[in-house]
């Protein structure tokens, strides 16, 4: 590798919103996140559906009868 052209990888913290700070590596400088594994609704479980207008309840209650085999 020729010498004084790749940048500097060192240790860095990223720090979340919700005051989560993860240490890793980069060639940048500390770094702030907006949302990380310890806040994002995904991973801690408190994601929902969003229901508007009740498309859910209208899908269930229109095909509830429909049989998944067809009869002859």
């Amino acid at each position: 590798m020729k010498k004084g052209i790749h940048p500097n990888y060192e240790k860095v913290s990223v720090a979340c919103s919700c005051g989560n700070v993860i240490e890793t590596r980069s060639t940048k400088s500390n770094l702030a996140a907006q949302i990380c594994s310890q806040c994002h609704p995904f991973y801690t479980g408190k994601q929902r559906n969003m229901d508007k207008e009740g498309r859910i309840e209208k899908f269930n209650e229109r095909y509830k009868n429909i049989n998944t085999k067809s009869e002859k």
